[in-house]
């Protein structure tokens, strides 16, 4: 089958069943699916120019998934997280958890086609990798600019700066997981160092939402 087609059914096959799932969804949870539906148009769409870029130089793999994907992948993401921030400046709580989903969404679409493309040679091990490697890491760039944007959002001065620093810093993560990734000797410092920023993020929001209970709780009382 051509590549070209079997992209698209692949989306299709994903898209669809999240697409009519949104209605039923409870309200609260909406944003979640609709941004997971978001980040597999992203992909699909980021699919089209990273094919593009890889032909204008000369399918150098390895100098474009570190130099080139990382930019283009990073910006195309975070444009529909920047949408919702400015577009509902009152839903600050909303935009870590959105902006994880539309990356989540994003690593969806893309371990399915790498598995349908190479699905020959993949494996139980590649599953785990790309699961806890590769979709972290999409994740958690695209969150650290919806959590940076609950700051920037507040302070006017900030808002092309701060995004733009917010932007450079994912571009830069990703980037260090591509490179470490590809290398021979180095491969497994890529594959932990999602897991190795995603848990400490997590530890403190624990500790924050559980000390945020506690003064609601205090102020309630009182």
């Amino acid at each position: 089958m051509d590549d070209s087609n079997m992209i698209f059914i692949l989306f299709i096959c994903i898209f669809v069943p999240l697409l009519i799932s949104v209605p039923l969804v409870q309200k609260q949870s909406r944003d979640i699916v609709i941004y997971i539906l978001t980040g597999l148009a992203v992909a699909l769409f980021v699919s089209e120019v990273n094919g593009i870029m890889l032909e204008y130089f000369d399918n150098d793999m390895l100098y474009v998934t570190t130099t080139i994907t990382p930019i283009t992948e990073e910006v195309v993401k975070a444009i529909p997280v920047l949408m919702f921030v400015y577009c509902f400046p009152d839903k600050r709580d909303r935009y870590l958890s959105i902006a994880f989903a539309c990356g989540v969404g994003f690593a969806l679409f893309e371990n399915s086609y790498i598995l349908v493309s190479n699905v020959g040679s993949v494996s139980l091990p590649w599953a785990l990798a790309r699961g806890f490697s590769a979709a972290l890491m999409h994740g958690i760039c695209t969150a650290a600019v919806g959590y940076g944007m609950t700051y920037v959002r507040l302070r006017r001065k900030l808002a092309i700066p701060g995004t733009i620093a917010l932007l450079i810093l994912a571009i830069i993560y990703h980037g260090i997981f591509n490179i470490y990734v590809q290398a021979t000797d180095m491969k497994y410092v890529g594959f932990i160092l999602p897991g190795l920023t995603y848990l400490p993020i997590i530890i403190y929001l624990l500790v924050k939402g559980r000390k945020q209970e506690k003064e609601l709780k205090v102020k309630s009382d009182g």
